[in-house]
């Protein structure tokens, strides 16, 4: 009789900063809890404060952990992160769901998974990229390798708000998509199968192949940079600004190149009737959206950015 323990199968959901990542998480993992399965999400990102992980609470239950990793520099995050895998491993999962930060190198998924005792307890899903319809393609180079890395073994692109691109924002970024992969000499001999719809129309059986998507293995150029130095994120806490004038802050704050290059601004503010909402913002969209709980923190993320020009759009009490 075969004694064999199941491996516990691991989804890694990666893409660039404000692809989408956390509400493609939500949707996944319901799909998954509607089939029965008892599932893990693993938040693994750099920083002290992780606001996605309060974007997934309403998944939440018996049937589904939530997990959070977080560290100050690149070694102490895996150290953690392997920690935290160990400990989920013995919960008897189905399936766990890792979303790391947007400046997160793939290739530490696969190293980190197949060290000791993680390579007898686990095995890896498959590897999810979301990718951004709407694309600013004019990013710098760690950018572009970033973007290459987390495309090159994906099993699975799927594209996010292609209903908000137009035609030529839709092939400009294929066309990029395409181009950093020559660029840092990505080997796969095929093009990861790409899903483009809006997502408010993905089905079950879009769910199902993504689920079995799997992921590509290989191999491309390392571009050496720290990203400690590369990128950096700023964190506002206590923020007391009207709902509508921290919008106003934000938007003028995404537009001021003396910021340095803002990628994304995450976070939550309360309304006068004390409701939380939750803000994020790119530089194609900002949306305000109520959520059930938050903290009372604003979260700024790019490069080269001027902590002391940005606090200017910030009035604390």
């Amino acid at each position: 009789m075969n004694t064999e323990k199941k491996k516990t199968k691991v989804d890694l959901v990666t893409g660039f900063l404000g692809a989408g990542k956390t509400t493609f998480i939500k949707k996944y993992a319901r799909y998954l809890l509607d089939k029965g399965c008892k599932i893990g999400v693993l938040e693994n990102d750099f920083g002290a404060v992780n606001v996605d992980m309060l974007l997934l609470q309403e998944l939440l239950d018996e049937n589904c952990d939530l997990e959070m990793v977080s560290a100050a520099d690149k070694d102490c995050h895996r150290r953690r992160f392997k920690t935290k895998l160990i400990a989920m491993g013995m919960r008897g999962l189905d399936r766990v769901i890792v979303e790391p930060s947007g400046i997160y190198e793939a290739d530490e998924f696969f190293d980190v998974l197949r060290e000791e005792p993680l390579d007898n307890w686990y095995e890896i899903g498959s590897v999810i990229t979301i990718a951004d319809a709407c694309l600013d393609t004019n990013l710098s180079e760690a950018s572009d390798y970033l973007l290459a890395s987390q495309l090159s073994e994906a099993g699975i692109v799927l594209m996010s708000r292609c209903q908000e691109a137009t035609k030529q924002e839709l092939e400009d970024t294929l066309k990029h998509l395409e181009a950093v992969q020559k660029k840092f000499h990505c080997h796969r001999m095929t093009k990861p199968e790409i899903i483009m719809k809006d997502w408010s129309g993905l089905t079950d059986d879009d769910m199902e192949r993504i689920a079995n998507s799997g992921y590509e293995p290989d191999s491309h150029e390392k571009l050496w940079f720290d990203q400690d130095k590369a990128y950096t994120s700023l964190y506002f806490m206590n923020m007391k600004l009207p709902d509508n004038a921290m919008e106003d802050a934000v938007s003028r704050l995404m537009s001021d190149s003396k910021c340095g290059r803002i990628f994304r601004v995450k976070g939550f503010m309360q309304n006068a009737e004390g409701e939380w909402l939750e803000l994020n913002a790119t530089h194609k969209n900002i949306t305000v959206e109520p959520i059930e709980r938050g903290q009372a923190v604003f979260i700024v993320i790019g490069e080269g950015l001027d902590n002391e020009h940005i606090d200017g759009y910030f009035v604390p009490v």
